[in-house]
């Protein structure tokens, strides 16, 4: 029986040209697999093949765990303690073995067992193929639509297989067996039956990398676009920086007679293209991506990365646009949260802000009304900046002395300190299950708990019954983002 499993290594390698090793090791799997089978459970089996005489050993594994994580496949796991008493020096994440019966080719079946390895060796060729494709560094696949498979498609290059999914389509696009394609290589999953590349044609990466394939300055180092947003079959826009002076960056990326961008739009189903110059000031960058509205005036909140963007009336419908698309993109263009506002609204949002910051001096510096507006007057917002501003910033104000400064200071850092400690004491009535809310496989980081605390959200409930706007307005965090985490919020509701 062993001279028959070299054999059957030989004839397997020589039929499909591939190593002697590749093939014991597909024996060695198959073999692994079957004898799983009958020892039942989640067991862990290695097989053990000599390669010179064909002889070979089935083993049970266990693997080492730690004692504090306790043992998630017992039939598989054993806990540190319990293997140092066999082997004392071994550590977590080792192995120990234990020899069992070996299967011999003939309860399988000879055939039944070539089955499973020529299947094992044809994932290795496939897992091959993928790498050495993979390896290449291509980041757009050029081939043909070979068939569909439940709602996506499968694309054909060469020897290589790649699967566009339905939500990674340009919408609306119709493709149809035997169409010429290009996608974007989005990576490589895992998770479907043997590994897959990948592939999309809504993703701005894939806009991005049809650019620099027209647009030879991008190559050559002269140009760079800097980031890009999609409303795939629709709308785009780019941002494009030029590092040569002689260089225009946009009138490059349209190329003579609009030859460059319309080649990339015919690509994309027709989607017009927006070309942006970008800026390091993030205000001018903002500016630009709105075009085609004109703006009046623009605020920066730092602290929210967020900006006030005032317009007349009679842009506003272009800067918001159909649905709100342009300042939709604008927004993933710059990565700013882009508030859209007339001239009227920016004055009463204006007015509201200095009611509240007058409140708050007047209540926590117990002052009155006057020197509120003084300290307003003068560019202040917070009691953090009347606490720690330079003191000789403070004693340029003309209505104020050495003593006043003083006292306001003094004041100031006290109102800090008492808010400090009920904010302390807000947080510590967060119930543990909002503690414990994960999204993303990862838990709410304290700053964000404290956020909600300071919003009065101490449950998940609490949470779960907020809307997204509110709780970007209490966080600052982006749409999807406070989308995502009520969601996650919610979930519990349905699992109930």
């Amino acid at each position: 029986m062993n001279r028959e499993m070299l054999m059957l290594v030989d004839a397997i390698s020589r039929e499909k040209s591939v190593e002697r090793e590749v093939v014991f090791g597909a024996v060695e799997s198959a073999l692994a697999s079957a004898t799983k089978k009958l020892q039942g459970g989640e067991v862990d089996i290695r097989v053990a093949v000599d390669r010179e005489t064909g002889d070979y050993e089935t083993f049970r594994r266990w693997h080492v765990v730690a004692n504090e994580a306790g043992l998630q496949i017992p039939d598989a796991e054993i806990l540190l303690f319990e293997a140092q008493e066999q082997i004392a020096d071994i550590e977590v994440d080792d192995h120990i073995e234990e020899p069992v019966e070996s299967l011999t080719i003939g309860r399988i079946g000879a055939q039944a067992a070539k089955q499973v390895i020529l299947q094992k060796i044809r994932d290795a060729e496939r897992e091959q193929l993928l790498n050495d494709f993979m390896s290449r560094g291509e980041k757009i696949m050029v081939g043909t639509v070979k068939r569909l498979d439940k709602g996506d498609i499968i694309i054909e290059s060469g020897r290589v297989e790649g699967r566009l999914k339905r939500s990674e389509m340009i919408a609306k696009e119709n493709l149809r067996s035997g169409d010429r394609v290009r996608a974007f290589i989005s990576g490589i999953d895992d998770t479907i039956r043997g590994p897959q590349i990948m592939l999309s044609r809504a993703a701005p990466a894939f806009m991005i990398e049809l650019f620099a394939q027209e647009v030879p300055e991008i190559e050559q180092g002269l140009l760079e676009i800097k980031s890009c947003a999609r409303d795939s079959g629709s709308r785009a826009k780019i941002a494009v920086v030029s590092y040569d002076k002689r260089v225009d960056p946009i009138g490059t990326c349209v190329g003579v007679r609009g030859s460059r961008v319309t080649a990339v739009t015919n690509e994309l189903a027709g989607e017009r293209v927006d070309i942006v110059l970008w800026s390091e000031d993030p205000a001018q960058f903002v500016i630009g991506a709105l075009a085609p509205a004109n703006v009046q005036s623009i605020v920066v909140d730092e602290a929210r990365h967020a900006m006030d963007v005032v317009v007349d009336e009679e842009n506003l419908a272009i800067a918001i646009g159909r649905g709100g698309q342009n300042v939709r993109l604008a927004s993933d263009l710059t990565g700013w949260r882009i508030n859209i506002m007339t001239a009227e609204e920016s004055s009463a949002k204006h007015t509201q802000e200095s009611d509240s910051v007058r409140t708050l001096f007047v209540e926590k510096l117990d002052v009155d009304a006057e020197v509120a507006d003084i300290l307003i007057a003068e560019g202040f917002t917070s009691l953090e900046e009347v606490a720690y501003v330079p003191m000789q910033e403070m004693l340029e104000i003309e209505s104020f002395d050495e003593d006043t400064v003083n006292e306001l200071r003094t004041r100031a850092k006290d109102a800090l300190m008492t808010m400090e400690i009920a904010k302390e004491e807000s947080v510590e009535e967060v119930s543990q299950d909002l503690r414990d809310l994960e999204v993303d496989g990862k838990g709410l980081l304290p700053e964000l708990i404290g956020k909600l605390a300071e919003g009065g959200i101490h449950t998940r409930d609490d949470l779960a019954d907020l809307a997204v706007d509110e709780l970007t307005e209490m966080t600052g965090m982006g749409d999807e983002q406070a989308k995502t985490l009520i969601m996650q919020a919610r979930a519990h509701w349905f699992n109930d």
